[in-house]
């Protein structure tokens, strides 16, 4: 027998008990779907078994690494029933991408076609196969056998992915007669998939799954044609310099050509800059050029390259961030936990920015204020700025594309951008990198840089980061009148040298832990390249330092 203590009570198992078994008796005194175990601070999938005494905590679906948990064993129900409809080079032709909401887009490669009655016979493939509730096994092959084995099942892009692996084994995941490699936990069976859609969008389709706060309803599918279009631009130019994943990437840095391949990239960003600042140059009467985007998009050294590209058609741009706006942290609201919500409006002194901004408008000189983050308090220096006739404020901030953040301001002065670092490189075909990972790795970088925040405060107060953009800045994104992906292919590699000894310094047991596990894992997967290839002007230079611009 071995000990297990549950919420601060011993209870008695058979030794070798699964998991699984375990979470079945505690199933009702959870909310949502028991997904994972902690045990002894340690995550373990529930296919494993109890073999010593320990502690255990459940994580369910309303969990972020429950929920990730639920996506990825979603996206091996859906590569087993197209292998079993289509046949596995099938399967092995379809990338999952990137998120259109709580859809994620997969795109077919080299000639399938899969239509929509091929698709429907997907979808019903994966329902039965859920009612199955077929095993999902996971088993530790020498490095060597599982490159054969991906290479024998003709996934070339895993083969590319562990010809740099350092360590001796690598899990493989089995359901039924279909192997593959996944980044992370997966839940024990296919039973536990219960919620998911499956339908053709564009020239490829849209798996629809739960999202964390509901993970017992399926979301309706709202279409976002310009965030789309972006996105499949980034992919296009990627697979265009024969960078679809991370070991593409890999195989340039090795093969030397890295400093190129960053210098391409950057004069890709300032094209796309310079035509922004066209359309805003011919559009006569706009004085406030608003930005917006999540955390960590590189807002501000957008506004500053686009201020440049400004001056070149004779208009002389003010950089202003609404951040600067901030009330004293003293007086921040409170959210549901608690907590101060820096991502609410109620946050920023908006009352301030429109008499300010009114005032310029009517050709007054105007004293404008900075924000302190280390003291957290708003201050003015004697700053004082005037419009010109042929000057434009470029205004960056989260609420930028919030008419209430600008309620004072004629319609007609303003232009709009959507901005966010829209990551499109891939760990292989199966296994996308989420948006979300790679502004939370810019945040811990440039947070321990510029505001003295330890990596575990910045993942801390990430969720209720996350739930502000869900909130107060993913809403407007349509909206805007033009969309700029911050999002550089080689960043992640840059960011590496730069994120890992923030990490490490989280220790087991504090709060950050688990996900600081999982970001250190996945950074793994990445060859590192110097700081010092970057120019002066990169938007990378906002987090990692060295940049000509005040960031």
């Amino acid at each position: 027998m071995v000990t297990i203590k549950i919420n601060g009570e011993e209870k008695y198992f058979e030794d070798g008990v699964q998991y699984e078994l375990i979470a079945e008796e505690y199933q009702n005194e959870c909310t949502s779907q028991i997904a994972l175990v902690v045990v002894d601070g340690k995550i373990q999938e529930l296919m494993k078994r109890a073999n010593r005494d320990c502690e255990l905590k459940f994580l369910t679906y309303e969990d972020t690494i429950g929920h990730k948990a639920y996506v990825r064993s979603a996206v091996m129900l859906m590569m087993k029933a197209i292998s079993d409809v289509a046949g596995l080079e099938a399967a092995v032709n379809v990338k999952v991408e990137f998120t259109i909401g709580a859809g994620y887009y997969c795109s077919f490669k080299n000639g399938l076609k899969l239509d929509a009655e091929i698709i429907g016979r997907v979808k019903d493939r994966m329902g039965e196969l859920a009612d199955m509730d077929m095993l999902v096994t996971k088993k530790a092959y020498p490095a060597d056998e599982a490159v054969a084995l991906f290479r024998e099942l003709g996934m070339k892009d895993k083969v590319s992915l562990f010809r740099y692996r350092r360590g001796s084994t690598i899990n493989v995941y089995c359901l039924g007669d279909y192997y593959d490699y996944y980044y992370g936990y997966m839940l024990p069976s296919t039973g536990y998939i219960k919620y998911f859609d499956l339908f053709p969008y564009e020239e490829g389709m849209i798996l629809l799954l739960p999202e964390r706060e509901e993970p017992e309803k399926l979301p309706e599918f709202t279409p976002k044609k310009q965030l789309f279009q972006t996105l499949m631009t980034t992919r296009e130019w990627g697979t265009e310099m024969g960078i679809d994943t991370v070991g593409d990437l890999n195989d340039h840095i090795c093969q030397g050509s890295i400093a190129d391949l960053i210098l391409v990239q950057e004069a890709l960003q300032e094209r796309r800059i310079g035509e922004i600042a066209r359309d805003i140059a011919r559009r006569k009467g706009v004085k406030f050029v608003m930005i917006a985007g999540p955390s960590s998009s590189g807002k501000t050294t957008f506004s500053h390259r686009l201020s440049i590209q400004l001056r070149t058609y004779g208009l002389k741009p003010h950089p202003i961030g609404l951040d600067n706006y901030y009330v004293n942290h003293d007086d921040t609201p409170l959210d549901a936990y608690g907590k101060p919500d820096y991502e609410c409006l109620e946050a920023l002194d908006v009352e301030q920015f429109n008499r300010d901004m009114g005032e310029l408008l009517a050709g007054k000189q105007v004293q404008l204020p900075t924000f302190n983050f280390k003291t957290g308090k708003r201050e003015y220096s004697g700053k004082y700025t005037k419009l010109e006739k042929d000057d434009i404020l470029v205004i960056e901030g989260i609420h930028g594309l919030n008419e209430k953040m600008s309620h004072s301001l004629p319609a007609e002065c303003k232009y709009k951008i959507y901005i966010s670092a829209l990551t499109c490189l891939n760990i292989d075909e199966h296994n996308r990198i989420p948006t979300t990972d790679g502004r939370l790795l810019r945040r811990i970088v440039r947070d321990a840089r510029n505001r003295g925040t330890a990596a575990e405060q910045t993942i801390e107060m990430w969720s209720s980061v996350r739930r502000g953009e869900e909130k107060y800045i993913f809403p407007f994104q349509e909206e805007a009148d033009a969309m700029f992906n911050s999002a550089m292919i080689y960043e992640l590699a840059v960011i590496k040298q730069y994120a890992e000894p923030l990490l490490f310094n989280i220790k087991r047991g504090e709060p950050g832990y688990h996900e600081a596990k999982r970001l250190l894992k996945f950074l793994e997967y990445f060859l590192g390249v110097s700081s010092e290839e970057l120019p002066k002007n990169s938007l990378c230079r906002e987090f990692v330092g060295g940049s000509c611009f005040d960031v």
